[in-house]
């Protein structure tokens, strides 16, 4: 048996389409659906169960010796959340009871983590474990911060040796992931349908300006990765039950939002009309410029397969998803 939470999610919905479509059985979502259409993002899936987080811990206690691997990606993960109540007893606390139970019953645990526990990228983007490096980043924003302690939560538990860490966990840093199933996540989605809906209403991308002199308008970076090479990622570390630690999850390269958008006209074959417009004033202080997923740890770990560009992901995501009349996977 395998659990998900998070699962009517972006990464959640995928990561169970992909495991369903490889064979996996016994498959448990756990989620709060809500009123945004979020359960598209599983009505195609053959579910062993569908639980709450408020029955999770009822189910574990009674499922415990057939429970294998839970993969926790549930949290909130507005970038704009300011509940730090809410946030720290969803992102944290639950979290942390979650590991301490997993290391209980010897039940392994892949989380997600994000890479917005780097801030703002002054101390690097490296997937370090070491407890010096992780003292000095600064995570920007509520969300960050909430996974940013977890993960240091994480490492001294397992580096204490006071209670039994899960026989395996992973932390995994995702950076700008897109792909289906994220139509619920509205204005926290992936720019590429944005820019879609922009063309397909007005034929031009509106692209925020630079307010750096040393960095030309469209030239902001990120590291973008496709959903599914995150999934596989995921799925590669299943099935390598020895590996733990903290990995970064991206494509090893950051490309500018230049480059996003004529990957959008190209996949529509339309020539490409760009507008730069004012970066808005309430993200200024926070905004990032640049982002990149150095893969080493995870390539050195045994991953072998190449990451999608995002010329193919984006041909992917519009033609096979936003394009069609059903764009959920």
């Amino acid at each position: 048996m395998i659990i998900v939470t998070g699962a009517a999610g972006f990464i959640g919905s995928n990561l169970i389409a992909e495991l369903e479509k490889r064979g996996t059985r016994g498959l448990v979502a756990c989620d709060v659906l809500g009123c945004d259409d979020r359960w598209h993002n599983l009505a195609k899936r053959d579910l062993y169960d569908f639980i709450s987080p408020e029955q999770l811990p009822h189910f574990l206690e009674n499922h415990k010796n057939q429970i294998e691997t839970i993969f926790h990606l549930g949290a909130i993960s507005s970038t704009d959340a300011t509940d730090g109540d809410l946030v720290l007893k969803n992102n944290y606390r639950l979290s942390l009871d979650l590991f301490e139970w997993c290391g209980r019953n010897r039940v392994r645990l892949i989380y997600a983590s994000s890479a917005a526990t780097y801030g703002n990228g002054s101390q690097g983007f490296e997937d370090s474990e070491n407890a010096d490096y992780l003292a000095q980043l600064r995570p920007m924003n509520l969300y960050g911060w909430s996974k940013h302690l977890f993960d240091r939560s994480v490492l001294q538990h397992v580096f204490s040796k006071e209670t039994p860490p899960p026989p395996q966990w992973v932390g995994l840093k995702f950076f700008n992931v897109y792909g289906p199933n994220e139509h619920h996540k509205k204005g926290q989605s992936s720019v590429i349908p944005h820019f879609l809906k922009q063309i397909q209403e007005t034929g031009t991308a509106h692209l925020f300006k630079s307010m750096k002199d040393d960095i030309k308008d469209g030239y902001q970076m990120r590291d973008f990765v496709s959903v599914h090479d995150a999934v596989d990622v995921m799925i590669w570390l299943h099935t390598h039950d020895s590996i733990c630690g903290l990995f970064n999850v991206g494509t090893g390269q950051a490309r500018t939002f230049l480059d996003m958008a004529h990957g959008i006209f190209k996949a529509l074959n339309l020539t490409p009309k760009i507008e730069f417009i004012d970066l808005p004033e309430k993200l200024i202080k926070h905004y990032q410029y640049y982002t990149h997923a150095p893969i080493k740890k995870l390539r050195d770990a045994g991953y072998t397969k190449p990451m999608t560009s995002i010329e193919e992901g984006i041909y992917d995501y519009v033609h096979n998803y936003l394009l069609k009349e059903d764009p959920y996977r």
